[in-house]
């Protein structure tokens, strides 16, 4: 069977049946009162727009252009891409492009821009031509001026469809070539490539052990945790299955960090976790190409999310909101699923890097002169985590070689993991500024006084803006399973349980060797 034909049954989900999920019966009295200071936190806020929820915080919605569901073609799209800025600000761009490897082509871009604003011009010109014309044609004339008339009507019609035709072309040209141009970048953000990346925080000092350590992978198998020989054959390598407490872990995990960040004043969501081809690019994503990250379904327009960045950041699209309703923060539950092409070596190994994983990831949509602060926020709520679970790691600020497309800055977090030897990645927060609500299409009306005009007191409303987005890594499972089986092992072979999240597995303190 393709994947494109599978069919998923729907659920209902409440946080009541959510959290009920995630943890063992019966549960204990200290469990109970946590889930009861859980509950007291998923209390509706303020209005906001989502169009599963309510409209209550919108004051426009432009319905998007949609394909047909049974069609394969990818639906046309068009980023409102500040071209006019770009040539003028031609250095700037072209430094930008250089400091950050990519191979946009802005000479590319500028050239299809000059040809598309002299040919607007063109068709302008005939237009005016064309009413000309007609306002000649109202007048009393003679048959033979009549007839020249509308022959010549019939001239610059012909003419204006083909320039026109023409005009299309060039600006879906243009959109093209200029998707490949990357965000404009923090001017404290490093130049050059990972290793130039500055540290910006460190906290705690690795663990020292007085036997010999194990990795994640060899405590997983004498723990009876995990299983990638089963799942390599039933799935292809980089897969797993998680078992005995290695799935409470995992289920502690998410429900801790979604009961945390939600104290915050973040929404928990779900999300689709198969999403549309475009909107997998209008985030700053190719969902298609040699070295893509993306699993595309073939035959259909949708790919499975890498992220769930990508439908967040869709929940929104093509909206206006209301200022008040800013900042938009939401937490999001979802599986990922990522190719990981060209990743090999021992740097990859075990659950370090996997074909599909459970993530809470959060997401920001706020005003422009917020997103610096939000951005802090979504750090400080990182590394809370972090420190409360009893990680050795520090904070980065990536060098701009390291930045994604969207990213205006972006801090990665890495985690001391002693059974690998090394730092690893386990999160990391962007502030993409307006490049993804540009070509999703998320706008704000700012809550100025409203303007009278002059003619007929006619009132206008203040010119709309476009948001600003952020994402950040609360909790990506798989790494911080690395973290905890290799920092908290003990020399009988067993694993402690952080404090934190005892009382999201039933009480659980410490996972102990299977009795053989």
């Amino acid at each position: 069977m393709g994947l494109h034909t599978l069919r998923l049954a729907t659920v209902p989900l409440t946080f009541s049946t959510f959290t009920s999920r995630l943890f063992l019966k019966p549960i204990p009295p200290n469990t109970l009162q946590t889930l009861g200071q859980f509950s007291r936190h998923v209390q509706p806020r303020k209005p906001f727009l989502v169009r599963a929820f309510s409209a209550s915080a919108a004051v426009q919605e432009t319905p998007p252009t949609q394909a047909s569901d049974s069609s394969a073609a990818r639906p046309q799209w068009k980023a409102s891409i500040d071209f006019k800025w770009i040539r003028d600000n031609k250095e700037a761009v072209e430094i930008n492009i250089k400091n950050r490897n990519s191979n946009a082509d802005l000479g590319g871009v500028i050239e299809l821009y000059e040809n598309m604003v002299n040919l607007q011009k063109e068709v302008e010109g005939i237009r005016e031509e064309r009413n000309n014309v007609a306002k000649k044609m109202k007048g009393k004339l003679e048959p033979s001026e009549r007839e020249r008339l509308v022959e010549e009507g019939k001239s610059l019609k012909e003419s204006l469809v083909t320039l026109e035709e023409d005009l299309v072309k060039l600006q879906d040209e243009l959109q093209q070539v200029a998707r490949s141009i990357p965000n404009m970048t923090h001017p404290d953000v490093p130049i050059g490539g990972e290793d130039s990346s500055a540290i910006r925080k460190e906290v705690g000092s690795p663990r020292e052990f007085t036997f010999p350590i194990r990795d994640h992978l060899q405590l997983g198998k004498d723990l009876d945790l995990i299983d990638f020989d089963s799942a390599s054959e039933v799935s292809g390598s980089k897969f797993f299955y998680l078992k005995n407490e290695a799935v409470l872990l995992e289920m502690a995990l998410l429900n801790w960090t979604l009961s945390e960040v939600m104290k915050k004043g973040f929404t928990p969501l779900t999300t689709p976790e198969i999403v549309r081809s475009s909107i997998v690019e209008k985030c700053g994503f190719q969902p298609r190409g040699d070295n893509t990250q993306v699993y595309s379904i073939d035959g259909t327009d949708q790919c499975l999310i890498g992220t769930a960045e990508i439908p967040v950041g869709g929940i929104h699209m093509d909206s206006i909101l209301l200022e008040s309703a800013l900042p938009l923060k939401y937490i999001a539950f979802s599986h990922c699923f990522r190719t990981e092409a060209g990743a090999a070596g021992a740097a990859t190994k075990g659950l370090y890097r996997v074909h599909q994983f459970s993530k809470a990831e959060m997401f920001i949509l706020c005003r422009p002169e917020d997103s610096e602060t939000c951005h802090d926020e979504l750090i400080q709520i990182e590394e809370d985590l972090f420190t409360s679970l009893g990680l050795h790691f520090k904070t980065l600020d990536m060098a701009t070689a390291d930045l994604g497309a969207p990213a205006y800055r972006k801090f990665d977090i890495e985690a001391w993991m002693p059974g690998l030897g090394r730092f690893g990645e386990i999160s990391s927060a962007s502030n993409c500024t307006d490049y993804q609500s540009r070509r999703l299409g998320i706008r704000y009306r700012p809550s100025e006084p409203v303007q009278t005009g002059s003619k007929k007191g006619k009132a206008s409303l203040p010119a709309t803006k476009f948001v600003h987005t952020l994402n950040a890594t609360a909790c990506a499972v798989p790494r911080m399973m690395v973290c905890l089986l290799e920092n908290y092992q003990q020399e009988d072979g067993s694993v402690v349980i952080p404090e934190p999240l005892r009382p999201f597995m039933g009480g659980i303190e410490l996972i102990k060797p299977k009795l053989r």
